[in-house]
């Protein structure tokens, strides 16, 4: 593209206290607006798309080369949410970035809205897969990747993965195609919450140890604090650098994260706050209701 994504001033060994200050406030108000939609549409995934925050913050406001007006060109940067009922994350980073007015946010699952429960790609602008069933994202990934090879162009494809979702037979299958291509340009981040709608994944459909079985996949494997903006930046930046193997990164994050009462609480999977609840949240996340 001629112009860089306005908000990209990201190199992995440029790093400074003030940009990530900035990050973390950002990822703060991203929070504030998830609360603030599942609140007035009176239901949705509050905890998934707390515990992405940050990821998602650090990618769309420094990592990722993307703006509004970049369109449908491949030659940007590219993000799949494939646990997509995270979508009040990803609705609210794509509208602090320009996609659409904030002031939509509030419309989330409204009848006619262009924010659905989940990720509509003909929909809502700037969303690139619709997800929602999950383990495809990491295929369409992959799709993105091999058309960016054929076109020689040196960008990136940036897969959140939930980790309830690395049940899915469809995630290994193209965990095998992305190793066999040698698919470097793709990189999976797995929301490492370690709870899914029923319970803990380790009870429901054991993980561990979860970096030796994509290692053994051929994959490079990287670990994260997901929810600690420098780490975030460091080892996406070290994917980022990586070559002749796919990356992905395990990212051990708090579901929930960010609202006391819903972190680490299953119940709020998919719940969404009370009034009461409501203005506490909002609270402490550093905002008024």
């Amino acid at each position: 593209m001629g112009n860089p994504h306005p908000f990209r001033c990201f190199t992995l060994h440029d790093l400074n206290e003030k940009t990530v200050k900035e990050l973390e406030k950002k990822a703060e108000l991203l929070r504030r607006h998830v609360i603030r939609m599942i609140h007035a549409a009176g239901s949705g995934h509050p905890g998934g798309s707390l515990s992405s925050a940050d990821i998602v913050t650090a990618l769309f406001f420094e990592i990722m080369d993307h703006s509004p007006e970049s369109g449908s060109s491949l030659d940007r940067d590219h993000f799949i949410l494939s646990k997509g009922h995270a979508a009040p994350i990803y609705y609210a980073a794509l509208a602090e970035c320009g996609y659409f007015p904030t002031e939509e946010l509030i419309t989330l699952r409204k009848l006619h809205s262009r924010l659905q429960g989940h990720p509509s790609r003909v929909k809502t602008p700037g969303v690139e897969m619709s997800t929602g069933s999950l383990g495809q994202g990491l295929s369409v990934a992959n799709g993105l990747a091999l058309a960016l090879r054929l076109q020689g162009l040196d960008r990136k494809v940036f897969c959140l993965c939930g980790d309830g979702e690395m049940a899915e037979g469809q995630i290994w299958e193209a965990a095998m195609f992305a190793a066999h291509n040698h698919l470097e340009n793709v990189i999976c981040i797995i929301d490492r919450n370690g709870l899914q709608i029923d319970g803990r994944t380790e009870e429901i459909m054991a993980l561990e140890p979860l970096g030796d079985k994509w290692r053994s996949f051929g994959w490079n494997v990287l670990f994260m604090d997901g929810n600690d903006m420098w780490q975030v930046l460091d080892t996406v930046g070290m994917a980022m650098e990586h070559r002749g193997s796919p990356t992905v990164i395990v990212a051990k994050t708090v579901k929930g994260k960010g609202v006391s009462f819903m972190e680490n609480n299953v119940g709020f999977h998919g719940k969404a706050p009370n009034d009461k609840e409501y203005e506490q949240a909002m609270r402490e996340l550093g905002g008024s209701p």
